[in-house]
């Protein structure tokens, strides 16, 4: 089945018998944009043809579409870089840790870091805390 075939039946304006076992697809990527766009060119009305700077104007927003999600994609790694490093700058040092909404840990060494589901978690005490548990940071024990 070509990609032309399952958009619409230019005959009837109907959609096409072959477009029904189509699985839907989550994004529009730009080879997919292409061909969309060589079907809406080849089914337009001759009599009535869309004008360049419709076609290029769908172009230029889809490349803004592509650049904006690439962007979000690049700020989201940053974001979790930024707070990888963070987690990082606390090992060896002492923190309290705000473990449920009455208790508060006494001060304990962060040991290490891990990488969660793309969240950093200290180790403090053989547990893993999330860094906004952290209430205090001391460079050695307080006690």
């Amino acid at each position: 089945m070509s990609a032309t075939s399952a958009i619409t039946n230019t005959a009837t304006g109907s959609p096409s018998p072959a477009s029904y076992n189509v699985p839907p697809t989550q994004t529009l990527d730009q080879d997919a944009f292409l061909k969309l766009l060589v079907v809406q060119m080849q089914s337009q009305d001759p009599l009535n043809p869309k004008q360049d700077t419709e076609f290029i104007a769908q172009m230029t927003q889809f490349s803004a579409l592509e650049q904006s999600k690439s962007m979000q994609k690049d700020i989201a790694a940053l974001h979790t870089d930024e707070a990888l490093l963070q987690a990082n700058t606390m090992i060896g040092r002492f923190v309290e840790i705000q473990s449920d909404q009455h208790t508060v840990l006494p001060p304990q060494e962060v040991t290490s870091v891990k990488m969660i589901n793309g969240v950093p978690q200290l180790e403090v005490g053989g547990l893993l805390y999330d860094t906004n548990q952290v209430i205090s940071i001391s460079p050695n024990n307080p006690k």
